[in-house]
């Protein structure tokens, strides 16, 4: 305990780092007080009452949280970030199959800031898109009764002040990445997920009552859940590559043995959002068709997140996705064609077509683990509900919640230990294995 007291003055005394954590919370801070303004034309008391009585969960649910609530109280950044989200997951699949954008992805730095560009583009049509539903929505059903203006007019405000909304939060979210400490997309959707957090806790504690037993065993079961996905987060298997000597003038150069890291779950949390996404697509085309029996039955199946068959099904999807995305974001050739040009090779493999083989068949293996993992994770959530545990709080016991929370703390904890290691301080946590820690050895 001394030693993490020690490592917080470090962080403390470093001015950078310091006005960097700073001003990150200054800006996360604005986010959150943002979420509870209310849309133009909106009586926020009436809406609450409304939601009171709808409840939670669903697509509806889903998105609330990662909003921070403001999905469910109309706030101007009701929408958040998740826009942003779909443009760059629209972005990165067309470089995997659209020549101009894989052209971009070879032009370094100037086909970076292209890209960026382009997906700011797309986050506002993306928006403007979403706002018109979203605005639809409100006015439909008991919600309607909290619009206290023209529909039109609501309609074209709402519009405009959502899509100015996200797009004022994707410039805070770069803002972060550029002047503070992290990601800043990925520290906005995290602190929307937090803000459950207290609110989940507390509604399973009044569930459970005076059993504190029970309240210990759920929280040991989600604390060895969460150390679980934390070691295969930062798993990884290392094949090492071996550079030749070369003479530089009077220097020798290369002749070292260095590691080509490949992660076991490379894909990240993609896949359970891919996989989310396709899972809520039936009940949202059923509640089209409220007369049809049929649909409302494959609706009612899709939305019972806890059941047997959905939990199966979602399995499988993910495991799908799992290996899709990996295919896509991680490219064997290329890493074969970069090694050749530096100069190294794996030991008893040939440079070019071999080594690319080699690399891919490792990457399949190391992915089938990672994605029945990664299965088995985002499922948990319907077991721990069919185990007596509230929506709320299960929903911290895997699938996107826990992965995004532990991964964007791992993301932050190594920005941080990187900038006290370039100031010759211990690291975050001395006797931790920090990748950044590991890599450096």
């Amino acid at each position: 305990m001394a030693g993490f007291a020690e490592s917080i003055r470090n962080i403390w005394s470093v001015k950078e780092l310091r006005e960097r954590i700073l001003y990150t919370l200054g800006l996360l801070i604005i986010y959150r007080l943002g979420t509870h303004v209310t849309l133009p034309g909106v009586d926020a008391t009436a809406l609450a009452q409304v939601r009171a009585q709808e409840g939670g969960g669903g697509l509806f649910g889903f998105l609330d949280m990662f909003v921070g609530g403001a999905f469910k109280q109309a706030g101007i950044f009701a929408l958040g970030i998740m826009p942003y989200i779909t443009a760059s997951i629209i972005i990165q699949l067309m470089g995997a199959v659209v020549p101009y954008f894989q052209k971009l992805q070879r032009e370094g730095e100037e086909g970076r800031r292209r890209i960026t560009q382009l997906t700011r583009y797309g986050t506002i049509g993306i928006t403007a898109l979403q706002s018109i539903g979203y605005a639809i929505n409100l006015l439909a059903g008991a919600t309607g009764r909290a619009v206290v203006i023209n529909s039109t007019l609501f309609t074209i405000t709402t519009v405009v002040v959502l899509t100015a909304g996200t797009a004022f939060v994707m410039w805070l979210g770069e803002r972060i990445s550029e002047d503070g400490i992290g990601n800043g997309i990925s520290l906005i959707i995290m602190i929307g997920i937090i803000a459950f957090l207290p609110q989940a806790l507390a509604n399973e504690v009044s569930l459970i009552g005076d059993n504190i037993f029970i309240l210990l065993v759920e929280i040991g079961v989600w604390v060895l859940v969460t150390g679980a996905v934390v070691l295969v987060s930062q798993g990884m298997r290392r094949i090492p590559v071996q550079y030749a000597k070369r003479v530089t003038g009077r220097k020798v150069q290369g002749g070292t043995t260095q590691y080509l890291p490949l992660r076991v779950n490379a894909a990240g949390v993609m896949p359970i959002i891919f996989a989310q996404s396709i899972m809520f697509i039936p009940s949202t085309i059923a509640s089209f068709f409220p007369n049809n029996a049929t649909m409302q039955q494959v609706g009612a199946w899709f939305s019972d997140i806890s059941g047997m068959g959905y939990s199966a099904f979602f399995f499988v999807v993910v495991v799908f996705f799992t290996y899709f995305y990996t295919a896509i974001t991680v490219n064997p050739q290329e890493m074969a064609d970069t090694m050749k040009r530096q100069g190294g090779f794996i030991p008893g493999i040939r440079p070019g077509k071999q080594t690319s083989e080699f690399i891919d068949t490792i990457l399949t293996r190391i992915t089938l683990p990672g994605s029945i993992f990664l299965g088995i994770v985002a499922i948990l959530p319907a077991f721990a509900m069919r185990a007596g545990v509230s929506q709320g709080f299960a929903m911290f016991y895997g699938g996107t919640s826990l992965l995004i929370l532990v991964q964007v703390t791992l993301d932050t904890l190594q920005q941080v230990e990187s900038h006290l290691l370039m100031r010759h301080y211990d690291g975050f946590m001395k006797s931790g294995k920090m990748r950044s820690r590991r890599q450096g050895m």
